[in-house]
């Protein structure tokens, strides 16, 4: 109203009535002719045709909140849709009408700007817009919606299987699921795993008698190579004459790679410390980053802190965290036992009877062998994904947060890996920086080109886990190691695809499919008859 009286002394309350929209905005987005003698209402009215720029529109539909828009869509006489030019005209002869008019209240003033903001003349598209999925558009807005699909369509698809599995087999999981009597009959497996520490131990008095100029280097490194190879020799050698069970071979087989890999960083450290000590001596600058202290101690507590501690890269310190959460323990130990179930409910109630129900992938049907990998596929992706999270999420937390283990960058967001380089940068953090770290730099400071650096990271990977999964089976297909040296060729593929289509999923997409779809399903059931056929025989 105050803004009514003062256009009405200045007498322009006529245009005012005919174009109320000046009510609400002080820079009216119509844009008014000069009045003619014939009235205001002709002007603003001829106003109309020119379109209103952007910022105007914007500004109007704003004003125009709630009230005004379920006055747009209201009836026609309450939206003021009835309103023509001969009642435009009436208005702007009878200024005090339209005074009143205008006075009703806030509301009717919002339905007089919905009735300038939403005539057929307003230009309905005003600036350059993407759809929302396309290439440029599909990664700046959220897919919660989506996401929620997805988990409909995985609940609504995973529970028919159940039905169906359930329905077919029964239910498979017996009574020894957990404990068997065949897993206590595998004791010298355990007791070689409980022998393992005496080559850490080895290795500590050999850095000792270093530490004290007892030993020349040469003889040194020669020790710490014969203790590297006998603490991986001696677990194969085991395993290979028991016939124990394929579970405990595979156990012990792990634990035996994580000592040695351990033993050869601890090595490999310490024979760069005594370096950098000589070059300190001799007054050579060492770089502050280094954090080294000199003389330099090797302490007990240090080796049996790594030996425990979810690393494989020695250091003489480590980021602390400053407490231990019992509450947050309890809970991830909750978690580690119910996803260790769940691996073991989906191996038994549906991986085995599809492998049990299906022939050699290399010797039978084509379209038979591509129905069994496809059919496997979605257990073991299940599987693979639920070991993920309680080996490198669950339970390396967990140890971390009992040792007040700080960095804790056990994994990055390998699955929106481009390249299948840089998933194996990102899903295995402690290999890879143990990889980094002793076998790619090394090389590089030696002269060894990148790309043949490379090629012999993945060598050293490919060799342990041939051994983690041929020595428990008995069986030297090397299907693992052959597996493993596919990924260089993948690398250069992966990395071309992203060169070529720069910011795209290419390369995500391929990494899926080979390692979800093809590449372990079809490990498996490799290894699967493998080692039934040299059962067969045995027997």
């Amino acid at each position: 109203m105050a803004v009514m009286d003062t256009l009405e002394s200045t007498g322009t309350v006529q245009t005012v009535a005919a174009c109320p929209s000046v009510d609400t905005d002080p820079s009216p987005p119509l844009r008014r002719r000069r009045r003619d003698a014939g009235g205001g209402a002709a002007s603003c009215a001829g106003s109309e045709p020119n379109a209103p720029d952007a910022d105007g529109m914007a500004k109007e539909s704003r004003d125009g909140d709630s009230g005004a828009k379920s006055a747009c869509y209201d009836d026609g006489d309450r939206a003021g849709g009835v309103d023509g030019p001969a009642e435009s005209a009436n208005s702007a002869s009878n200024g005090k009408d339209s005074d009143d008019k205008a006075g009703k209240g806030e509301g009717r003033g919002r339905d007089s700007v919905v009735k300038f903001a939403y005539r057929p003349s307003a230009p309905a598209h005003r600036t350059v817009k993407e759809s929302p999925l396309s290439s440029d558009n599909i990664f700046k807005q959220s897919h919660a919606g989506l996401f929620n699909l997805c988990i409909v369509v995985l609940v609504a698809v995973n529970g028919r299987l159940i039905i169906e599995n359930l329905m077919k087999y029964g239910w498979l999981i017996k009574s020894g699921f957990w404990f068997s009597s065949t897993s206590l009959g595998d004791w010298p497996l355990l007791m070689c795993c409980l022998t393992l520490p005496i080559f850490p131990l080895s290795a500590f008095t050999v850095e000792k008698l270093a530490q004290h100029k007892y030993l020349p280097e040469p003889v040194i490194v020669c020790l710490h190579i014969i203790i590297t190879t006998a603490s991986l020799l001696y677990p194969v050698l085991v395993i290979l004459r028991c016939d124990s069970a394929v579970l405990s071979g595979v156990t012990l087989m792990l634990f035996a790679c994580i000592v040695w890999l351990k033993s050869v960083s601890y090595a490999h450290t310490n024979y760069d410390i005594r370096s950098l000590a000589k070059s300190v001596e001799k007054g050579d600058a060492v770089p502050n980053s280094l954090n080294l202290e000199y003389p330099y101690d090797i302490s007990f507590k240090n080796l049996v802190y790594f030996m425990v501690a979810p690393t494989l890269c020695y250091q003489l310190s480590y980021p602390r965290s400053p407490c231990v959460r019992k509450a947050w323990v309890a809970r991830q130990v909750v978690k580690l036992v119910i996803f260790t179930g769940v691996i073991g409910i989906i191996i038994e109630q549906y991986i085995n009877p599809i492998v049990q129900n299906s022939q050699h992938p290399l010797k039978g049907n084509l379209l038979y062998a591509i129905e069994r990998v496809l059919k496997l596929s979605v257990p073991n992706l299940y599987v693979w994904l639920c070991m993920f999270y309680c080996f490198f999420h669950l339970w390396l937390n967990i140890l971390a947060e009992l040792l007040h283990f700080g960095d804790r960058e056990f994994y990055k967001d390998w699955w929106n890996a481009k390249t299948v380089e840089e998933y194996w940068r990102m899903w295995n953090m402690p290999v890879h920086k143990w990889m980094v770290r002793h076998i790619y730099f090394p090389c590089l400071r030696n002269g060894i080109p990148k790309g043949v650096a490379v090629v012999i990271a993945f060598l050293v990977s490919a060799v342990f886990h041939e051994l983690c999964i041929a020595v428990p089976c008995h069986i030297f297909k090397f299907w693992a190691f052959i597996g493993i040296m596919f990924q260089v060729p993948l690398v250069l593929i992966t990395n071309y695809l992203q060169n070529k289509y720069n910011n795209s999923m290419v390369g995500n997409m391929v990494f899926w499919f080979i390692f979800c779809i093809l590449g372990q399903p079809m490990c498996l059931l490799l290894y699967y008859h493998d080692l039934m056929n040299r059962k067969g025989q045995i027997n």
